[in-house]
Formats: structure tokens, sequence, C-alpha cells
């Protein structure tokens, strides 16, 4: 499929400092506009939008040249907010979640009709994770809902470290980036599949198959 395109106009892309009075409050209302916003977490800067808001979502595979069929993870709060999006954790999902989150392990996992075919690329499927970084999960917060969020550079780039190397990225592109200073992990999340028997490792991060197997026994690594 050809990437998802939008005739939007350039828009003025905010530099706001994480550390300031309102700032993310400031982001938050930026999304709950249907904006998006650019935020540290705890392996590269992504980029967000709200996940029931098909068209933001949208626009951040304009703004990245995002291949339409490919789907855009969810970052939850928690591992309750899951339950928003249709899915039913099973008791594995809530070992590695109390093991791994927040932290940089991205789980797929069945999901209900609730989550737009434009996060999940039309698939049953999507893909959550609980970020470790204090500035993402406060803006969630904020916001008041799960974000459809995937690194925020554009596609085929590498994934940005910085609110800097987002601006060079994306400048005119989108609403805001929330600069919380360099993202400490700096490699995107293992991503592993829960939909298969045995469960799949789609993408290796930095949780490893020997980290996940006392949780989840035999895994098919790529």
């Amino acid at each position: 499929m050809e990437p998802i395109t939008n005739q939007a106009d350039t828009v003025h892309t905010l530099l706001l400092d994480g550390q300031s009075p309102g700032a993310l409050e400031h982001a938050a209302s930026i999304l709950q506009a249907g904006g998006l916003v650019a935020f540290p977490t705890d392996t590269v800067y992504g980029l967000g939008a709200l996940v029931w808001n098909p068209a933001s979502v949208a626009r951040i595979y304009w703004a990245k040249a995002r291949p339409a069929e490919k789907a855009i993870p969810v970052l939850l709060a928690n591992l309750e907010q899951a339950a928003l999006l249709g899915v039913e954790p099973s008791a594995q999902v809530h070992l590695l979640g109390g093991r791994f989150w927040p932290g940089p392990l991205t789980l797929v996992l069945p999901c209900g009709p609730e989550v737009p075919d434009i996060v999940t690329a039309g698939s049953q499927t999507v893909a959550v994770r609980v970020p470790g970084h204090p500035v993402a999960l406060r803006l969630f917060g904020l916001a008041g809902q799960p974000l459809a969020v995937t690194s925020a550079n554009r596609s085929g780039h590498a994934s940005p470290l910085t609110a800097g190397e987002v601006m060079a990225q994306l400048a005119g592109r989108i609403d805001a980036i929330i600069d919380g200073g360099a993202c400490p992990g700096g490699v995107p999340s293992t991503v592993l599949d829960l939909t298969v028997a045995p469960a799949r490792i789609l993408r290796q991060g930095p949780v490893t198959a020997v980290d996940l197997a006392p949780f989840v026994g035999e895994i098919q690594s790529i």
C-alpha cells in the first residue's frame, strides 16, 4: 500500500520545555484538539495522537510518510488501560507487565473493535506498551486516554533521541515537541507477538529472548 497522503498545510512546530510550568498541560490541549505531539520515552522520542481520533492518527502517517499497512502501537499509562482497547490481559500478560512495565517491551495482543482500523492497519491486534518515562506518563494522564504512538522520525530515518533530532526531521509537519532531554534508552523497544504460538519476537530491542523465556517458554525469533 502507498503511504497515506494529506494536503495539510505546513504548521508551526512549537518546542515546549518539559520542565516549564504548564508545558505538559499545553501539549495535552494540543492532543485533545486533534494535534500531533512528540515527546520523550524511555527508548526514543515518540510521536503521538489520541488513539480514538482517526483523523489525527492519519496525520501521523502523513507526517512520517509511513506506509499505510504498518500499524501504530498504543502507549498506555498502566496495564489497566488495556481494557479500554478491548484487550483482556491473560495471566501471562499480567506476569510480563509486572516484570517489564514500565519499560521497553511492546506486546502484540488481540483487541476489540474499539480500536480504529487506522491504528491497527485493519487487523484484530494491537501493540501496547507502558513506557518508563515520567514526561510520557504525565502527558497520558493529562490527555485522558491512551495515545497512538510511533517513533518521531521520517520513515526510513534514524529514530530520534533528542528534541532537536525530532525538529530536524518533522518541523512543519507536527504541532509540538516536548523537550525532555535525551532519551535514556536509545534503542526501540522489543516487540513480542503473543497472538501466535509459540510467541514471536518481531523486533529485537533491550528485552531479550533469554529475559522473556521464563514467562513465555519457547520463543520464535526474527
